[in-house]
């Protein structure tokens, strides 16, 4: 199976896996670009390239980073991956969770649910969904 092909099974997976969701997207970092989505509406393109935007800048912002280098110097670590693994953010009417993949830094899942989600069960199933891409990239 290909590697586009994986990606869009998995979108897909998280649509159909967790609880309460609406959408579904995974963001290639090394690129900064959406590579599938899977959504209930449609949204303009513009916002989804400010949504991969967004996710870069949370993950590897130039302030991001800053704070991983000082972790690590700290606590006298020679990382070369990424500190942060995984963000979850409130909104008014949504939850937001993005996951970056354990095989690769450069893959972030982004799930989108609605506000009644049961938290336990959003991690719980977004991370079952996001073994099998990490399992496409030979994690």
């Amino acid at each position: 199976m290909s590697i586009s092909q994986a990606v869009t099974n998995v979108v897909k997976d998280f649509r159909q896996t967790v609880p309460d969701c609406v959408a579904a997207g995974i963001v290639d970092m090394s690129t900064g670009m959406l590579l599938a989505v899977d959504t209930v509406d449609s949204h303009p393109s513009e916002v989804l390239d400010l949504l991969a935007a967004a996710t870069f800048d949370m993950f590897q912002g130039r302030n991001v980073v800053m704070i991983e280098e000082i972790f690590n110097k700290r606590r006298g670590i020679e990382r070369t991956g990424h500190y942060f693994r995984e963000i979850l953010v409130n909104s008014e009417n949504l939850v937001h969770l993005f996951m970056r993949g354990t095989a690769t830094d450069d893959m972030v899942a982004v799930v989108v649910c609605r506000r009644s989600v049961n938290i336990g069960m959003l991690f719980a199933q977004a991370r079952l969904v996001m073994r099998s891409l990490d399992t496409s990239f030979g994690g």
